[in-house]
């Protein structure tokens, strides 16, 4: 079983930094809205909780 890193700072409201092994990523918005990340490998993605066992991703990659 491998051993995972995984540390989440909350920097202001509706911020967050979230540190793994391999990369960190910043997290803006909070509630009931939709959330953006952004990683430091330069994938952004927008989520956002639906009612009921629903949710809706996307996912954009930059192109290397």
């Amino acid at each position: 079983m491998p051993l995972t890193f995984r540390r989440s700072f909350r920097i202001f409201p509706g911020v967050r930094l979230n540190i793994n092994r391999r990369s960190w990523s910043i997290t803006l918005g909070a509630g009931p809205g939709p959330r953006h990340t952004i990683n430091s490998n330069g994938t952004r993605t927008t989520s956002m909780d639906l009612p009921g066992p629903f949710g809706y991703r996307t996912t954009r990659r930059r192109n290397r």
